[in-house]
């Protein structure tokens, strides 16, 4: 299963080329079968910074998170075990959406889908995928 970093998410089903050609066609690869996901509040972050005019979505927020769900995409939701691993991942940024999303996919033993360079460059056993690639 593959995580996706709320920037990925935003560019998985538009045509933004910072999107890499072999993460694309993982990614369509994986859709299909139902292996790829999102943290529940990845879909918070981006409307939020829809909001705030730093993101423009393809349709309000409620009904671009239905659109794609219905496509496939599987939402992860954070409990109170996610929460607390988000608490000590020790050398990563204070962003507490990176720190969730990250102890999201610790948490299904998924790989991290991410073009950040903080969370690429992060030491830890995390598998991830550079989203450029």
């Amino acid at each position: 299963m593959i995580v996706l970093d709320t920037h990925v998410l935003v560019w998985a089903r538009a045509s933004e080329r910072r999107l890499g050609r072999r993460a694309r066609a993982l990614l369509d690869r994986l859709w299909a079968g139902g292996e790829v996901a999102v943290c529940a509040l990845s879909f918070w972050e981006a409307g939020l910074l829809q909001t705030r005019g730093r993101l423009q979505l393809p349709a309000a927020v409620d009904v671009w998170r239905g659109d794609l769900l219905a496509d496939g995409l599987v939402e992860l939701a954070v409990d109170g075990s996610i929460a607390v691993r988000a608490v000590g991942l020790g050398g990563l940024s204070n962003d507490p959406v990176d720190r969730l999303v990250v102890a999201t996919a610790l948490h299904h033993g998924a790989t991290l889908m991410t073009a950040d360079e903080r969370l690429l460059g992060w030491r830890h056993p995390l598998a991830r995928h550079d989203a450029r690639g």
